[in-house]
Formats: structure tokens, C-alpha cells, sequence
């Protein structure tokens, strides 16, 4: 194990052997190990490298998580010394070294695997070590000359994982949310502007895959704005409900080893440095435990997902063909679709929106079965609940971007031919049943099919209307702008 360590130590992050690299030492109760100097973490970072090799994944590949960490470090400072708790030189450092990782420094150090055991206490001691190791260089001391300023009783003073985990994690989901809303509005505009494009565009509808009744293909793009439109304010809704946090509860929600007065010192500093309404949970002990929050939210971008994945399976039945499908619209070509097919084209941005809709859900049942295996006061679970909400947020609003740039803004309708399917359609017929009754409706429809001729000439052969009555009774106008606006908003 220790041969282990030490080969480890040889090699940089990303992979470089380096030999006779600088070497410090560290020690903790657990014993002692060498660390290279260019490293800003130190020993229990280094232990925690080497126990969770899980996904390959450091948290430094969410830039947001990382700057929420120095946030809550920052809030916590000041909020120690107001208290009078720390000396102002410590406070300056530690100010100063969480400053320069909110401003995109140092977040190389962040190393540790996002799924790790401990529930999260990992991930807040490699913030505390890599600030304390770079407020103490600000202070003209070297790294690991920890009895200046320690990343357990300086950095971490008045604190636990157990609250400053959380709350960093729900200040970076509330940015990735805040994204991701804005993800989702650049294709929402995609689809409305096709909504408008497409509004004279003529076609079926269809139910259970059977022609219904006419509609037009703007109507249907319309359709998607609205529904994306709806998903955005339920993201932003389950966004709110992470300004309730639990800053200063400490190790079970009781606040031991907090000066008094500190919680709330704490969050009004983490407000005035995020722009964020934060607000101390009332229960404590209740919020250090609870993740109904991120169980919401994973429903959320779950609803979010599955509507995007329906909307793809209709882009691709729409522009399925071109010879024997649908064939209402093109898709833009992207790639050859086929190695053995000259000239087959795949709807591959779809495709690719459907399957990470199914990325999404998966890690929903992740997140459920997470959440409710926390025992007692602490929810040991939460690093995984990180990574599933990090990894579905970022490939969703991946998603929404590449299906808004590289599809929707292509698309184009086949117009003629949409007019004809109408034209030739059984459907049509239903905008007659007011006129004519159900069951002639069903006769003519009947005949029709059997017959493979057009609703149109059958009423006419059997003098069940005349020319002008049923044009007028068949016009686009009547079918379809009667009781819906083009946009499909009910006109009453």
C-alpha cells in the first residue's frame, strides 16, 4: 500500500512522470506522507486520491463547485472574525487564497474523485488544505507549515463537512440551474421562430399514429416553445429551493463548536458575496439530514429530459424517409448516416437528445435511491447525489444547445407535400360532423378508404352539400383558426 503511495506521488495529475520531484511532509493520526511541493493539497487530499480512483472525474470539473467551496470557506472567515475568532492576518490570507480561486486560480488542486465515502468530507478538505497552503505563501510562509494556519483549525474553524458540503453544493446547483434555464430558452426561441415560420404551413395531425384532424406545422413548433417554456419556470422554481441551507449547523445540526451568533453571520456574508437570498434552515438538525431538495430537482430535469426525448421521437418521425416516411420535414444533414448505404442521412442530433434523456433518468433512480439511504443525522450519500445532478445538468443543457444550433435552426418544411396528405386525408372529414352527423361522417370516411377516393368528391357525388357550403366548410381557416390562434392559444 505504501509502494502504492509513493509511485503515486511520481506522477502528476495528468499522468507525467516526474522523478526526484520536491517533496514536503505531512502527518495526520493516521501517520505520515510525502507530498510534492508543487502541491497545493495535502495529506488527507492525497489519501482520498488514492482510496476513491471511482470515475476518473475530479470536482474540479465543475468549475461552479469549486468556487462555491471558496465562497462558503470566505463567508466563513469573515463571519469568524467578526466574531473575533480569527486574527486579522489569518483572515487576510484566508480571504486572500479563496479570492484567487474565485477568480479561476488553483482550481487544478482540486483533484479529489467526485464519488467518494465520507460524505463529502474529502472534497472540503482539500479546500481547506489548498487554502491554507496558499494563505500561508501569502503570508511568506511554505506550504505545510500548518502551525501558522491549518486547514482544520483555521480554514475549517467553526465548521463540518456536514454543513459547509451541502451548502456549497446546493450554491453551485443554483448556478448550473440558473444555466441551464438559460440553456433551455435558446431552444424554446428556436422552436417559436419556427412556430411563426411554419404558421401557413398546412398539415395532419395525427393520434395513436393515425390521421386526426388538420393543424398546422406551426402550430406543432409552437407546441414545443410552450411545453420547453414550462419546464424553464419549473427549473427555476426548484432552484429556490436551495436558498435554504444549513451554514453553521456543524456536525448533526446542533452547532457545536460555533461561536455564538455565527450562523447567521455566516450566511449574510455568503448573501452579500453571492447576490443570493440565502436563509438559515429553521431545523437544523432536519436540514443537515434532508435532500428532498435535490430528489425534487432530479424530477425536474427528469420531466425536463423525457419532454425533450418526445419532442426528438417527433422530429424524427416528422422527417422520417424521404421516399417512404412522413416526410414533412428536413432535418439538416449533418454526417452520412451509413457505411454501406450511399447516401443515407441519420437524425443524429435527435438521436443523440434521446439518449441523454435516458442518461437523465437513470441517474434520477440514482439520486431516489441515495436519498432515502440516509440513516439518522447525516445523509452519507450526498457526493453521488453531486455527481448524478452535475453530470445530468450539464448533459441536458449540452443537449438543449446542440438540438437548438444544430437542428432546430435547420429545419425546413416540405410544404407541398403536407398540403396533399391533407388534401388526400379520411381526416378531414371530422370538420363535416357538425354538418352532416357522426354517422354520415363515418360512412364517407368508410367508403373513402375502401374506395381510395377523397372525402371531397364522395360528398359531392352523393349531394350531401354543394360546392360552396362544403369549400367553405373545408377551408384552412375553418379547420384550424376557428377556436386556436396560429400559435395554438385557445381564442374561445
Amino acid at each position: 500500500m505504501q509502494f502504492a503511495m509513493e509511485r503515486h506521488l511520481d506522477i502528476n495529475i495528468k499522468g507525467t512522470q516526474k522523478m526526484n520531484t520536491p517533496k514536503r511532509i505531512e502527518k495526520d493520526f493516521l501517520g505520515e506522507m510525502a507530498i510534492p511541493d508543487s502541491c497545493y493539497y495535502g495529506i488527507q487530499t492525497l489519501r482520498a486520491v488514492d482510496n476513491f480512483q471511482i470515475t476518473g472525474i475530479a470536482i474540479s470539473s465543475t468549475p461552479e463547485m469549486v468556487s462555491a467551496l471558496a465562497s462558503v470557506k470566505k463567508a466563513a472567515c469573515l463571519a469568524n472574525w467578526d466574531l473575533g475568532v480569527l486574527d486579522k492576518e489569518v483572515t487576510q490570507a484566508i480571504i486572500g487564497a479563496c479570492d484567487e480561486i474565485l477568480a479561476g486560480k488553483l482550481h487544478d488542486q482540486f483533484v479529489v474523485d467526485i464519488i467518494q465515502g465520507g460524505a463529502g468530507t474529502s472534497t472540503n478538505m482539500n479546500a481547506n488544505e489548498v487554502i491554507a497552503n496558499r494563505a500561508l505563501e501569502i503570508l511568506g510562509h511554505k506550504k505545510g507549515e500548518y502551525q501558522t494556519i491549518h486547514p482544520n483549525n483555521h480554514v475549517n474553524c467553526s465548521q463540518s463537512t456536514n454543513d459547509v458540503y451541502p451548502t456549497a453544493f446546493r450554491l453551485a446547483l443554483f448556478s448550473l440551474l440558473t444555466k441551464l434555464a438559460e440553456q433551455a430558452r435558446i431552444l424554446q426561441e428556436g422552436f417559436a421562430a419556427k412556430g411563426v415560420e411554419f404558421s401557413d404551413v398546412i398539415k395532419m395531425g395525427r393520434t395513436q399514429l393515425q390521421d386526426a384532424v388538420p393543424m398546422t406545422l406551426g402550430q406543432g413548433f409552437a407546441a414545443y416553445a410552450t411545453t420547453i417554456g414550462e419546464d424553464i419556470d419549473r427549473i427555476l422554481e426548484a432552484r429556490n429551493l436551495l436558498c435554504e441551507i444549513n451554514l453553521g449547523a456543524t456536525a448533526i445540526g446542533t452547532a457545536i463548536n460555533t461561536p455564538k451568533g455565527y450562523a447567521h453571520a455566516a450566511v449574510e456574508h455568503l448573501c452579500r458575496l453571492t447576490g443570493i437570498d440565502f436563509v438559515l434552515s429553521p431545523n437544523l438538525i432536519e436540514a443537515t439530514w434532508d435532500t428532498g431538495a435535490y430528489v425534487q430537482i432530479s424530477g425536474v430535469l427528469k420531466r425536463y429530459a423525457i419532454k425533450l426525448s418526445k419532442i426528438c421521437n417527433d422530429l424524427r418521425l416528422l422527417s422520417s424517409g424521404p421516399r417512404a416516411g412522413f416526410n414533412e420535414i428536413n432535418l439538416p444533414k449533418m454526417q452520412p448516416g451509413s457505411s454501406i448505404m450511399p447516401g443515407k442521412v441519420n437524425p443524429v442530433i435527435p438521436e443523440m437528445v434521446n439518449q441523454v434523456a435516458y442518461l437523465v433518468v437513470g441517474a434520477d433512480v440514482t439520486i431516489s435511491m441515495a436519498s432515502e439511504n440516509g440513516q439518522l443525522e447525516l445523509n452519507v450519500m450526498e457526493p453521488v447525489i453531486a455527481h448524478c445532478l452535475f453530470t445530468s445538468i450539464d448533459r441536458i443543457g449540452r443537449a438543449s444547445l446542440a438540438l437548438a444550433d444544430k437542428c432546430v435552426a435547420g429545419i425546413t418544411a416540405n410544404r407541398e407535400h403536407c398540403r396533399r396528405m391533407v388534401e388526400n386525408s379520411i381526416g378531414i372529414v371530422t370538420a363535416l360532423n357538425p354538418i352532416l352527423g357522426y354517422e354520415t361522417c363515418c360512412r364517407i370516411a368508410k367508403q373513402a378508404l375502401q374506395s381510395d377516393r377523397s372525402v371531397y368528391d364522395l360528398i359531392l357525388e352523393e349531394q350531401l352539400m354543394n360546392k360552396n357550403d362544403l369549400d367553405r366548410a373545408l377551408s384552412i381557416d375553418n379547420m384550424i383558426h376557428k377556436n386556436v390562434s396560429p400559435t395554438g392559444a385557445y381564442l374561445g
